[in-house]
């Protein structure tokens, strides 16, 4: 199903998105997480992102298993796909993070709400607690950066493997002659 687009490999298409999205994702979630400001204006936007980006990365996958059918295996290749088998774990950590801020976002507004109407007993005048957006925080620094480096690896990897085999087999035109 994820094999070729018009004729050409769906791979580098679905990973281009990918790579665009994920650490897209994981940018949002660490703003998320450290701004309040960001926290209040993003609402539903940093999970909504990371869930696009968590649908991505099997669809990328799958594209890239059926490339890996069509030009064969080679070292380069076997380890851009183990590489890539690692970033599905990160992206559900990165989702269930964005959930936690999407959930304390949501519990501050409510606060904030609560705490505007003087009409009577409200939820504002009920401590919070102050080490539930530390650990959000560190939560989303260690999501974030992880997701984002093995995105950076796999990347690397595989550019590696389209780019090495190429660029070192000399061209066959007369371009030494002249």
């Amino acid at each position: 199903m994820f094999d070729t687009f018009f004729g050409l490999p769906l791979h580098p298409f679905i990973v281009h998105a990918t790579e665009v999205i994920v650490p897209l994702a994981a940018l949002l979630i660490v703003l998320t997480a450290v701004w309040p400001r960001c926290r209040r204006w993003a609402g539903y936007l940093p999970l909504a992102v990371s869930l696009v980006a968590l649908v991505l990365v099997p669809i990328s996958t799958q594209s890239g298993e059926r490339l890996e059918e069509r030009v064969g295996e080679n070292d380069l290749i076997e380890t851009h796909a183990a590489l890539a088998d690692g970033l599905l774990p990160w992206m559900i950590g990165l989702v269930l993070v964005a959930g936690a801020l999407l959930w304390w976002s949501i519990r501050e507004k409510r606060a904030r709400f609560a705490g505007s109407d003087e009409a009577g007993p409200s939820d504002a005048a009920r401590p919070r607690p102050r080490w539930v957006p530390i650990v959000l925080i560190v939560l989303a620094l260690v999501v974030a950066g992880g997701t984002t480096v093995q995105a950076v690896l796999i990347g690397h990897s595989g550019a590696t493997a389209v780019w090495t085999e190429d660029m070192s087999t000399p061209s066959s035109g007369d371009d030494e002659s002249e």
